[in-house]
C-alpha cells in the first residue's frame, strides 16, 4: 500500500481505506480461484493496482463519464480506477464467469457502487463510452476490432474519447496499422520500480 501512497499522496481516507482492503481481499480469493498467478500474489500492489492507476497519470475521468473495463480478469484496471474516480461508471466485462464472480464480490464488498460488471465479449455489448481501458488483454488491433462503434462521438475530456491500453514491450508492429493516431507514453516517466522499465500506455483517440 505504501508504493501507492508514493504515487498518489492526496488520497481521501475513504480511498485509502479501500484500497488498504485489496491486498485481503484478493489473497482469499486467489486461494479459491487463481485470479492473480500465486507467485505474483505478493506483488499485488505494484504489479496491479499501482499498474492499473499509471491511466490516471495521463486523464482525470470526470464524474459522470462512462469507462468499459475490456478482459478485466481480476479487475485491473478497473477496480482501482473506480476507487480512484468514484463519481465515473465503469462498466468491467469478461468472457469468463469465474473471474466476473471475483470483481463482482470485490466491488461489493468495496461499496463500490459506480462499478457493473458482466460475464460477456466486449463485441457483444450495445453501449457507448467516453474511454475503454484494458490491460494486456489481446494485441492492440484485435482490441479495436472488439470495440468498434462503442466511443461516443462527444468529448468530454481534455483527451479527446479513446483507447486506452496498458501494455509491455516492443509496441512497434502492434501499433503500425495506428501509427500517425497513436501514442505511447512510458510508464516508467511516472513510476521508478523496475517493473515499469518496459510497460507501456498506448492512447488510441477516436477516428
Amino acid at each position: 500500500m505504501d508504493v501507492i501512497l508514493k504515487y498518489f499522496p492526496d488520497l481521501t481516507e475513504i480511498q485509502k481505506n479501500k484500497l488498504a482492503q485489496l491486498g485481503d481481499l484478493y489473497a482469499l480469493w486467489n486461494q479459491r480461484i487463481n485470479v492473480i498467478s500465486r507467485k505474483d500474489i505478493g506483488n499485488l500492489y505494484t504489479h496491479h493496482v499501482l499498474h492499473s492507476l499509471a491511466i490516471a497519470k495521463t486523464v482525470t475521468f470526470k464524474p459522470g463519464s462512462k469507462v468499459l473495463d475490456v478482459g478485466t480478469g481480476g479487475g485491473f484496471p478497473g477496480i482501482p480506477l473506480a476507487i480512484l474516480f468514484d463519481q465515473t461508471h465503469f462498466h468491467l466485462v469478461d468472457s469468463i464467469g469465474k473471474k466476473i464472480k471475483v470483481v463482482e464480490d470485490i466491488a461489493a464488498q468495496l461499496d463500490l457502487d459506480n462499478v457493473t460488471c458482466e460475464q460477456i465479449r466486449a463485441e457483444q455489448l450495445k453501449n457507448k463510452y467516453d474511454f475503454i481501458v484494458s490491460r494486456a488483454v489481446t494485441d492492440l488491433p484485435e482490441l479495436v476490432s472488439w470495440v468498434q462503434g462503442k466511443l461516443l462521438r462527444k468529448n468530454n475530456h481534455h483527451f479527446k474519447n479513446g483507447i486506452i491500453f496498458l501494455k509491455g514491450g516492443d509496441l512497434q508492429e502492434e501499433i503500425r496499422p495506428f501509427k500517425k493516431r497513436a501514442t505511447v507514453i512510458e510508464i516508467s516517466d511516472f513510476f521508478t520500480e523496475e517493473f515499469f522499465s518496459t510497460k507501456k500506455i498506448v492512447y488510441l483517440p477516436f477516428s
